[in-house]
């Protein structure tokens, strides 16, 4: 549930940055090194490659059925991969940024990395439910101390303009909170230099250190430099791909520590600019609790699909939540959920006005571009309405004359806002505002007598409401990538034309005319 939530969002991302014309590279992947995948072999009885083997093919059949289109899935047992992880290795002890020395600490084997004491609640890792072992022996050290400075400094000038001396040297954190809790660790507690490597002995599972060969890679450090070797990276500083640094990574608020200490003390140290932004989205609960067999409120992602389909459970983990904090999850309030804006809203609202279209067979010509001015503009009651659902409070300070174009139109603007701000539950609820006043002013206006006492003005009316659901359309597009295409397909138009469309051309009123449009099945079976 946890990767795919995040694979989704970031999925929803490429998608809409893909629409803006640009170059979009998503990458994803596997950890497939350490001691917890060794010891899960172990008990499994099985090799430790052909057990990852078997996990990637199920992560990859995963991502394919939630319709993910990702550029490429990286795994770490990767030949190339390795390769390029011990030149990286080796330039950082050349450097003398990786030194030996003996590590001494709590250890984790959930969370693959040594823990401190102020973070065990009754002595056990809070994010595993377990005791950390403790150990000491030799490792090699990856220096953290004479770095921290530039880390809170890089922290620190994110929001600042970009000049010759910080660029790449920037590391913006969210949410806001997010970083300042890392700033606030970085302030008031020195580092300590972390072990990068255990002994073979001990962990077989993983890649040999280049200048050791009794020494295994720590996972974490081989994990982070997946981030380059998925964009073809070979390990040296000379050949960084040109589509680094990312834009955005994506991470679960847990390993939010890690990727803003050790990840770009690794990139400052080997001379590559920093991401320029890190973002840690909250944790999935379930009925107020993490989920957990022993409380029997574990919601598998194949449950969701199985029980709403692929485009529903991206919608609705999407829309669960502000992904910057928790959200909270039950199969019965996904359902009522899914019932009403999926059934009621997105389905019922497409279903009446093709149903009307069709129905009637307005000829639809180009004069009927144009709005239809009062018909989709507001009544008083309207406003009243309004006053009190805060979601369209906004509209009442414009007017009578404020229509269902203009309402369109800033429910666009809104839409970049919030994917721009990687605010994916406000961005859902920007093409649900489009659909509820779509279906507010076709209970309001009756087009079904409308047809009858003005036929005229009733083709105009309803092709306003085709446009508008087209508008929508494209908004959910990367939320609902097939839901799109079949609205698309009800409208007359071909889905795919549709999305060649660059996204600020494709979404202009009154950009195309309308004809065979069919109601057919509707988008989304009711559940009880």
């Amino acid at each position: 549930m946890g990767h795919a939530y995040t694979t989704i969002a970031a999925d929803v991302l490429a998608r809409f940055h893909r629409r803006e014309g640009k170059n979009v590279f998503l990458s994803t992947g596997m950890d497939e090194h350490g001691l917890k995948i060794q010891e899960s072999a172990e008990k499994a009885g099985k090799d430790p490659q052909e057990f990852v083997d078997e996990i990637a093919k199920k992560f990859q059949n995963l991502f394919d059925k939630l319709n993910i289109k990702y550029d490429k899935f990286i795994r770490t047992t990767d030949a190339e991969h390795i390769k390029a992880v011990q030149k990286a290795l080796q330039i950082l002890f050349d450097k003398k940024a990786i030194v030996p020395g003996k590590y001494k600490g709590l250890y984790c084997v959930g969370c693959e990395q040594f823990i401190t004491s102020s973070q065990l609640v009754d002595g056990k890792c809070p994010d595993h439910d377990m005791e950390p072992q403790e150990l000491e022996e030799d490792s090699y050290l990856l220096d953290l101390k004479s770095i921290q400075k530039d880390l809170i400094q890089a922290i620190e000038q994110a929001d600042q303009p970009m000049t010759a001396e910080n660029v790449g040297k920037r590391l913006k954190i969210n949410p806001f909170e997010k970083k300042n809790e890392i700033l606030s660790f970085l302030k008031n507690q020195d580092l300590q230099d972390v072990a990068i490597s255990r002994d073979k002995k001990k962990v077989s599972c993983g890649i040999e250190l280049p200048f050791d060969k009794s020494q295994i890679t720590y996972v974490w450090v081989d994990a982070f430099l997946n981030y380059l070797t998925a964009l073809g990276w070979d390990g040296t500083t000379e050949n960084i791909p040109e589509n680094f640094p990312p834009q955005i990574q994506l991470m679960g608020k847990d390993i939010l520590r890690v990727h803003a200490t050790i990840w770009p003390a690794m990139l400052l140290y080997l001379g590559i600019k920093l991401p320029k932004e890190i973002f840690a989205h909250g944790m999935i609960l379930s009925g107020g609790k993490k989920m957990s067999k022993t409380l029997g409120n574990v919601i598998s992602i194949d449950e969701m699909i199985d029980k709403f389909g692929v485009d529903a459970t991206r919608y609705l983990l999407m829309s669960a939540g502000t992904f910057g904090s928790d959200v909270d999850i039950t199969m019965d309030r996904m359902a009522e959920k899914y019932n009403a804006d999926l059934v009621n809203g997105i389905g019922n609202t497409v279903a009446r006005v093709t149903n009307l279209v069709e129905s009637n067979n307005p000829d639809f010509d180009k004069g009927y571009k144009d709005d239809c001015g009062d018909l989709t503009a507001l009544s008083s009651e309207d406003m009243r309405w309004c006053i009190n659902n805060p979601e369209y409070a906004g509209i009442v300070e414009r007017g009578e004359n404020y229509q269902l174009k203009d309402f369109a139109k800033e429910k666009l603007r809104d839409f970049n806002v919030d994917l721009y701000n990687r605010d994916f539950y406000l961005a859902t609820w920007e093409f649900l505002g489009v659909q509820q006043f779509i279906d507010k002013i076709i209970s309001d206006n009756k087009p079904w007598e409308l047809v009858k006492s003005d036929p005229e003005m009733a083709k105009k009316f309803l092709h306003n409401c085709l446009e508008a659901i087209r508008i929508m359309s494209h908004m959910l597009q990367p939320f609902m990538p097939e839901t799109a295409e079949k609205i698309f397909g009800k409208l007359g138009l071909d889905a795919k034309t549709e999305l060649a469309k660059p996204f600020d051309e494709a979404v202009k009123w009154g950009s195309v005319e309308f004809k065979n449009v069919k109601k057919g099945d509707g988008l989304f079976p009711r559940i009880k």
